[in-house]
Formats: structure tokens, C-alpha cells, sequence
């Protein structure tokens, strides 16, 4: 079944359409109205946002200095994003996965098939830094062959960060997110199939970094999770663990903030006793200029707090990592 898709963040994204020769009752087309956009198109500049976002946060913030440095991180996925073109996977197989009710950019298939390679000789050749750690990391990179840049990308989208070292995941992470972000935006507007509650992203089978709580028109109040890899939001009901698909006992924390009521927080984590785990969720109505990425990487106290209090992360940002061998 084909998805309705929301245009709103996105002007060039596919808009809602009527099948040719079907006439719409006034009760359908009340009841179309009022059905929300299983999945949200992000903008073609959404690197160019998440990177002013970071340099928005930085300021005065005491991880200021990282924070600018995945801002220019950003600015380099932008700038591959409007140069580069990627095949999309061939039409058999999108129909394939659309039949079946499968993600049409499955990151498994991809990342072996290495379509994705020359976005990161791309970032690799666009980044200049003065850091020494950070160009051995890119060099590191630039050496590696194609089947180890594979397996380490596997590997940190899979969540094994033991398997890769730490200093290479920003700009990994970054050229996988604008090669799928690429493919996403490419996309016909029929591939994406519902398939009801989707913990993963539909697109490409990732987890989500975050959630956001809308709060415009037909949007308000409902949650929307954004993915960690091609940057996709797509509908999922509140008051619902995103891992295990709990819903009793969930919780909320939020770093307490001077004059700020707790149920008016911009950011708070859901957590879940069923699996220990949270998900991070950005409320629009108090910030809403939130990104999901950016404000992730700009709220590791809460992750250091959540963490102190037994919950482990499930949401990955691929921009940062939690763990691994140098």
C-alpha cells in the first residue's frame, strides 16, 4: 500500500495523490483529511539545518568545541548531498520489497553491495582538519579497503562498536547518512509500505535516534520517530516503548531546568522497565527549532544521568560512539 507522504518538511517531496478515476465521497475525503502522513520526507537542506542547529547549541555549551566540529562535519554531508548522484537499487528490486512489505533501502543489502563507497571518498576528500587525531582518522579510512570499510560500517549500524574503532564512526556515519538520505529522497512515492507499528525504520530498517511530538494542525500531539541512518520520521502511537513495544509503566526523565515545569521539558527520555531501555523524545510546542540529531549530541548529560540510573541506550546517533576500540 502506498504511504501518504508529508510534504510540509520537504517542498520538493511527493505530494498525497487520488487514484486516476476514483471520485472521493465528502465523509472520504473528511476522513483523508484527517488521516496524518505515515512518513515525513526530511528537506533537501537537512544537513545545512542539523549542522546550524549544532552551532546554535554550541554556544556556551561545555561540549562546544564537538559540537562545532560535527557542525563542519554537516556542512561537508551538505555539501555531497547537492553534488552526487546514486543509483537507486533496480525496480525488481524495489517491487520486491513492496510486495512484500520490506524496507525498499534495507541498509544490509546496500551497505555489501557498496554503492554508498564513493559518498565516503567523497567526505574523505572534502574534510580538511587541523586535528591530529581526527586526520589520522580520516587517513585510517582513506587506506582501508573497500571490505573493511564494509564490515565497519556493518558494524556500526548493527550497534557492535567493539568492532570498529571509535575515532572512525563520525565520518563513517556521516557518508552512510548521505547516501540513504540520497536514496530516500529518490525514492518513488508508492515504495514505502505500512506495515503497522515499526519499531525500525520503514525505509532502510534502521533504529530511530528520536522522537519528535509535533504540534501543528492535523500533527498535534503525535509522535513521530526519526531515523538514525536516511533521516525519515515515521508515525508511531505515544506512550509506547519504541524497542519492546511496552506500554505499561513507562516513565519519563528530563534534566530539571530552572522555571521549567516538567510536563513543559523540551526534551524527555521515555523509559521502559520492561527492557530498561529509553528513547530520547523532542516536544516542538516548547522547542521548535529541535532537531533530532543535532539535539541528541547536544544532551549527553541526560544520556550520562539515564545511564547512571541502570537504562541502557538503544537509540544510536552515528555521529557519536558510546564505545570501541581505538
Amino acid at each position: 500500500m502506498g504511504l501518504p507522504i508529508n510534504p510540509f518538511t520537504s517542498p520538493l517531496g511527493a505530494k498525497e495523490s487520488c487514484v486516476p478515476g476514483t471520485i472521493l465521497e465528502p465523509g472520504q475525503i473528511e476522513a483523508s483529511a484527517n488521516i496524518p502522513p505515515f512518513l515525513n520526507l526530511p528537506p533537501h537542506d537537512l544537513f545545512a539545518r542539523r549542522a546550524a542547529r549544532l552551532r546554535q547549541l554550541a554556544e556556551g555549551h561545555p561540549l562546544g568545541d564537538y559540537l562545532k566540529l560535527l557542525a563542519s562535519i554537516c556542512n561537508t554531508q551538505q555539501r555531497l548531498l547537492d553534488r552526487t548522484h546514486l543509483p537507486l537499487p533496480d525496480t525488481t528490486a524495489l517491487e520486491r520489497s513492496q510486495k512484500h512489505g520490506m524496507p525498499p533501502l534495507a541498509y544490509e543489502t546496500l551497505v555489501r553491495e557498496g554503492a554508498w563507497l564513493p559518498m565516503l571518498d567523497g567526505l574523505l576528500e572534502l574534510a580538511h582538519v587541523d586535528n591530529p587525531a581526527v586526520g589520522d582518522a580520516l587517513n585510517r579510512l582513506r587506506e582501508a579497503e573497500d571490505g573493511q570499510r564494509k564490515a565497519w560500517a556493518l558494524a556500526l549500524l548493527n550497534g557492535q562498536f567493539d568492532l570498529l574503532p571509535a575515532a572512525l564512526v563520525p565520518f563513517l556515519g556521516a557518508a552512510l547518512q548521505v547516501a540513504f538520505s540520497h536514496w530516500l529522497l529518490s525514492l518513488p512515492e508508492d515504495a514505502v509500505s505500512e506495515t503497522g507499528a515499526c519499531t525500525l525504520c520503514p525505509v532502510c530498517g534502521a533504529p530511530p535516534v528520536a522522537g519528535m511530538i509535533r504540534h501543528r494542525g492535523r500533527h498535534n500531539g503525535l509522535r513521530y520517530l526519526s531515523c538514525s541512518l536516511c533521516s525519515c520520521e515515521w508515525h508511531y502511537v505515544r506512550v509506547k516503548c519504541s524497542h519492546c513495544e511496552e506500554s505499561k509503566g513507562l516513565a519519563y526523565y528530563s534534566l530539571q531546568r530552572e522555571g521549567i515545569a516538567i510536563d513543559q521539558a523540551p526534551l524527555r527520555a521515555e523509559t521502559c522497565p520492561g527492557c530498561q531501555g529509553y528513547l530520547k523524545q523532542f516536544y516542538l510546542e516548547y522547542d521548535p527549532d529541535a532537531e533530532a540529531q543535532a539535539d541528541d549530541l547536544a544532551s549527553l548529560a541526560l544520556d550520562l544521568r539515564l545511564s547512571e540510573d541502570g537504562y541502557l541506550r538503544r537509540a544510536p546517533n552515528l555521529l557519536l560512539a558510546p564505545g570501541g576500540e581505538d
